[in-house]
């Protein structure tokens, strides 16, 4: 096993990519974290057991790969770039426990590739009692589709221990009424216990993001999805909430329903619920929120 795997250190970094004639793509939101303290620190908030299948999304170099396969039963890791996927690969092809696959973690910005999903639930099910994990210094740019998406599966992976933007953690982690809360607050919040664990400044990466970063740990609550009857309607319900952040909720529901209720419809679906209608979507919390949906598909029909 390479010792220079575990030194994912900045003259390591510049020294491997030097030897392999490449460099990091800005467009695949390559920055990799070169504080070895920091990198404990994500896999320690992930807790990983013998029994864990862990997904990372941008396997990198292959060091964070490396500790994982250490700890966990498997881990499947993505990498889209192929460059780095050949790297990665010399410091993990005796592993015996990893899979690689050079692909997209995403078949769209609403779905994950089905081809991921499949060896995804081939490693659980060679696992007995196995959990998924999702454990990721993740690229900027996929972010928000990969946590959100992981959500809409039938079983949600245990927990999600990932490096973000600290714009992204703070919409994730927010309370009702303030900026920063939103449709991924409620979306997250209604199914998962999210804390910030770390808040990291752009000098821990490789090349220096131009934005502050942060560690989240987010623990799938399932008493709180089993609330959820139908996740993909309460999914697409709550983005429709916000695509007019500023419009009264009695706009924002007409506007959403256009041509599917009518405004006494309306008026009877937040009498039911206790709401007024001058209201805005961030002032609701999730119970509200999930509420108000509810008396929607019920009017609906759906």
């Amino acid at each position: 096993m390479p010792a220079s795997s575990s030194n994912q250190t900045l003259s390591f970094l510049m020294r491997r990519f030097k030897e392999s004639g490449i460099r990091p793509y800005t467009r695949f939101g390559q920055n990799f974290l070169i504080d070895l303290n920091l990198q404990r620190v994500l896999l320690d908030a992930a807790e990983l057991g013998v029994d864990d299948v862990v997904l990372e999304v941008g396997a990198g170099t292959g060091s964070l790969t490396l500790l994982m396969a250490q700890r966990a039963a498997h881990v499947v890791t993505v990498e889209i770039d192929r460059q780095l996927f050949q790297l990665a690969g010399e410091e993990l092809f005796e592993l015996g426990n990893v899979t690689m696959l050079q692909l997209d973690a995403l078949k769209n910005k609403n779905q994950l590739n089905p081809a991921l999903l499949e060896v995804v639930d081939e490693q659980m099910r060679a696992v007995t009692g196995s959990r998924l994990k999702l454990v990721s210094n993740l690229p900027y740019n996929v972010a928000t589709p990969i946590i959100s998406n992981l959500l809409l599966l039938e079983t949600p992976p245990h927990s999600m221990t990932v490096t973000i933007q600290k714009e992204l953690a703070d919409r994730i982690t927010a309370a009702p009424g303030c900026k920063d809360y939103g449709a991924l607050s409620i979306w997250m919040q209604s199914q998962c216990r999210v804390e910030t664990v770390r808040v990291l400044p752009p000098t821990v990466f490789w090349p220096r993001p131009k934005v502050t970063s942060a560690i989240i740990h987010v623990e799938a609550d399932m008493a709180r999805r089993r609330r959820i009857p139908n996740l993909e309607f309460f999914h697409s319900f709550v983005r429709s909430m916000f695509f007019h952040r500023r419009k009264f909720l009695r706009s924002e529901l007409l506007s959403a329903m256009k041509k599917r209720l009518t405004k006494p419809q309306v008026d009877d679906i937040l009498d039911q619920v206790g709401l007024d209608g001058s209201v805005r979507a961030e002032q609701l919390n999730v119970d509200t929120m999930l509420a108000l949906c509810e008396a929607v598909r019920a009017e609906l029909g759906d």
